[in-house]
């Protein structure tokens, strides 16, 4: 290897082990925007791939957002080059509309790239703490909060891959700078309209003068909540399909169980009916037809559908 394996090297050698990201001899699609996060994730993929076996392939995706966002796309062409990777371009045909919509149409032109299992990106701890702010100040439940998971499945034959998520901003900086590589600096992350850069540039700066390993704690917090959270739902799950029936859902059989699993059955429950994501105003509302008298109901849930106690059941009708 023409340059030193690090402590970062052998930490995230061990990560991608211990948590089965990758396997060896895999075909991986590493996405490279051109920030400090992606060139040091795929500088460390191409340090680590000797190891491994692993078949490598760069790929940028083009927004058209900014003015110089056809420059950015031939810096990474460039260091792709340089890599000896293969590269793949994705120019966006119209403009999306917003950050949501980008990542959507990100992850959609990742995926039509064939040959791939997996796709790794850059994420990291700071990347996660920023969007457990995010979610906390828009106010989420748990489940909003175990953003950005190490593992997505994306389809039967393609997962997303995050390796870098027990690295902070800083530690993807100090590599880059360790190895000369060019960050390409996206100037539309320093404009403070976008709620997200106040997280980043503000909030999160501010929070460090209480405890300067803030983004770790955060990071660790979504850990456990993740954890809690996969366990709490599966139990939920199976709680749900014992709760239902083609009368509704049995109310005798929430009634003996925690708030916690009542509240997760009933967003399932909706969820699966109305298909859509209930709100705590929702859930609360129909959770509280647990132990309702008889034809107790709600307002309108979604649309012109209320939910109703007839009996021992919870049904679900429209107005």
């Amino acid at each position: 290897m023409s340059h030193s394996w690090t402590p970062l090297h052998a930490r995230i050698h061990r990560t991608i082990r211990h948590r089965h990201l990758l396997q060896e001899n895999q075909s991986i699609l590493i996405a490279v925007s051109g920030g400090q996060d992606s060139l040091c994730l795929a500088q460390l993929m191409i340090d680590l791939r000797s190891r491994w076996n692993w078949q490598l392939a760069i790929a940028h995706c083009d927004h058209r957002w900014r003015s110089d966002s056809e420059e950015n796309a031939q810096h990474v062409a460039t260091l792709a080059e340089k890599w000896d990777l293969p590269f793949y371009l994705k120019i966006a045909d119209s403009i999306p509309s917003n950050e949501a919509a980008a990542r959507e149409w990100r992850y959609a032109q990742l995926q039509s790239i064939e040959g791939f299992s997996a796709i790794v990106t850059g994420h990291t701890a700071s990347d996660r703490a920023e969007t457990l702010l995010f979610n906390l100040i828009r106010g989420s439940g748990a489940d909003g909060l175990r953003s950005l998971n190490w593992t997505r499945s994306l389809s039967p034959t393609q997962t997303l891959i995050r390796p870098l998520l027990e690295l902070i901003r800083s530690q993807t900086g100090e590599f880059c700078r360790d190895r000369n590589l060019e960050i390409w600096e996206d100037s539309t992350n320093s404009e403070l309209k976008y709620s997200r850069n106040r997280i980043r540039q503000e909030l999160i700066p501010d929070l460090r003068t209480y405890n300067l390993q803030v983004e770790h704690h955060l990071a660790q917090t979504i850990e456990l909540l993740s954890a809690d959270v996969d366990y709490l739902e599966s139990v939920a799950s199976e709680l749900y399909e014992k709760a239902n029936s083609p009368d509704g859902l049995d109310r005798r059989t929430l009634q003996q169980t925690a708030i916690a699993l009542q509240r997760r059955v009933i967003r399932q429950f909706l969820a699966r009916s109305l298909n859509f994501s209930p709100n705590f105003e929702q859930v609360e509302k129909c959770v509280a037809l647990i132990t309702a008298p008889n034809r107790s109901r709600t307002d309108p849930v979604k649309g012109t559908t209320i939910a109703e106690v007839t009996g021992d059941f919870i049904q679900l009708r429209s107005l």
